[in-house]
Parts: C-alpha cells; sequence; structure tokens
C-alpha cells in the first residue's frame, strides 16, 4: 500500500473509534509481572483491549496471533480453542479470554472499579471498532510468509522487539499491523498523551511554552534520551537497530522478517 493511503486510511480507523486509546493515566505503575497479550492487530475485539491497556499506560507483551499462522494454532491447542485476545497476567495469577471479561480484569486489578459501559462492548463499540477495521482492508489479520517459502520458527528473532506507541497512533498502526502478520513477539511500551501540551504533532505540540512531559513518567524519560516524544519507535536488540518514522520502520521489518 502506498504509504500516503496506509497512514490516511490508519487516521481514518481512529477517527472511526474517536481516537480512544489516545490518552493514558498520569498516574500508575507497572506490574512486577509484565502482562501477556495473545493479539490479532486487526481484529475489532482485540482493539478494545489494546485501547484500555493505553489509557491505563500499562506495558504489555504482544504475542501476535494472526489467522493462519502458527502462533494461533498453538493458542487454539493451549486453551481449549480460545482466540483472540487472551490476557495471561501472573500478577494474579489469571488467564482471561475474552474482551469483554480483560476489560472488567483489567478495571477491577488495575483501577479497583467496575468498567463503564462505554468499554463494554456495546453495539455502539462495536461498530465502530469493525468500521475502524474494514477500513484497514484487512491489515494485521492473516499471517504473512516469505515470498519464497514459510519462515521456520529458527529463524524467528532470539529475543523480543520493543514497540514504542499509543493504540490510536495513525503512524503506529501500520507497524503493529506488520508485527502480527510476520507473527514477530514483541514488547510494547504505551506513551500515550497525559498532559494537553502532549497532543499535537511530536514536533509541534499544542502548547507556547517548551515542551516537557509529566515528570517521572515514561514520557519523561523516552524524552531525556531522545529530546522528543515521537511514536512509533522500534528497537530491535537482536541487530542493535533504533528508529523512528513508520515507513523506515516497515522497511525494516520486511527486508529483515519478511
Amino acid at each position: 500500500m502506498n504509504h500516503l493511503l496506509n497512514i490516511t486510511t490508519s487516521s481514518l480507523a481512529s477517527t472511526y473509534r474517536f481516537w480512544r486509546g489516545t490518552v493514558a493515566s498520569k498516574h500508575i505503575e507497572q506490574p512486577e509481572e509484565t502482562l501477556i497479550l495473545f493479539d490479532q492487530e486487526g481484529g475489532s475485539k482485540c482493539r478494545l483491549v489494546r485501547e484500555i491497556l493505553t489509557e491505563f499506560d500499562l506495558n504489555v507483551i504482544i504475542a501476535p496471533c494472526p489467522e493462519g499462522g502458527e502462533n494461533l494454532a498453538k493458542l487454539k491447542s493451549a486453551f481449549n480453542g480460545a482466540t483472540p485476545p487472551v490476557l495471561v497476567d501472573s500478577n494474579n495469577p489469571n488467564v482471561v479470554q475474552g474482551a469483554e471479561d480483560i476489560t472488567h480484569h483489567l478495571f477491577q486489578q488495575y483501577r479497583g472499579t467496575k468498567p463503564p459501559k462505554a468499554c463494554l462492548g456495546q453495539l455502539r463499540s462495536t461498530l465502530t471498532s469493525k468500521l475502524a477495521s474494514g477500513v484497514r482492508l484487512g491489515a494485521g489479520i492473516k499471517a504473512r510468509r516469505s515470498r519464497k517459502q514459510p519462515t521456520p520458527p529458527s529463524q524467528q528473532p532470539d529475543l523480543p522487539l520493543i514497540l514504542y506507541s499509543f493504540e490510536s497512533s495513525p503512524f503506529s498502526r501500520p507497524v503493529r499491523e506488520k508485527l502480527c502478520e510476520l507473527e514477530l513477539t514483541y514488547i510494547l511500551i504505551n506513551l500515550g498523551k497525559q498532559q494537553f501540551s502532549d497532543m499535537g504533532p511530536a514536533q509541534f505540540h499544542w502548547s507556547l511554552k517548551p515542551y516537557k512531559p509529566l515528570p517521572n513518567t515514561k514520557r519523561d524519560e523516552f524524552f531525556k534520551q531522545h529530546g522528543n516524544v515521537q511514536v512509533p519507535y522500534l528497537m530491535d536488540p537482536n541487530t542493535g537497530v533504533d528508529m523512528f518514522e513508520s515507513k523506515d520502520i516497515l522497511r525494516y521489518l520486511e527486508e529483515r522478517y519478511g
């Protein structure tokens, strides 16, 4: 897909969801054990879970389970035919299946409250999430194979990739879709926006003052390291490659793992 069209349809997907998965909690402690989400990036139900993870500012290990892939077959075998989303929370411990049950679990475990009705897969929420999937033309749904032959598991990277992102980011979505299609496990570090001055593009925040993230947050740590807060940002510990810019990241993933 042409990159401009790619970003345009990704922006439409976020618009259909009213930009849920943009704003993040200002105060959250990461759990001792990182959550694991068996996910399908283009799946409408999985999107509802990832929006909450962004809004709670929780990091998560993403185990992509695209249709026709090995990971989905393993998931169904391990959990009696389960399909994404499936959340593994070793802090309880608990294995939770389905968007609605996962939503209840996240709110109870990390907010101490019941989820609002708007987060529980109501008709409007379900329809807009399906619209968001539809405008992406099936990206992030099916497993991709090498043009020559399927990639054996032994050629998958030894270490998970690391992606800085937030759910509604139009530039991050195509990268997450590519990671899903290639079945590349990655650590998703959510960098949702926590204050008004975080809004807007990385180089043009909606503030007349010099940009400063909230202190002692992930955005603050990222800003100190890079001088701005921009997503997507990919780190591949297997090759030592770190990079910004979705177009460059997509090209790298295709050349390295596609």
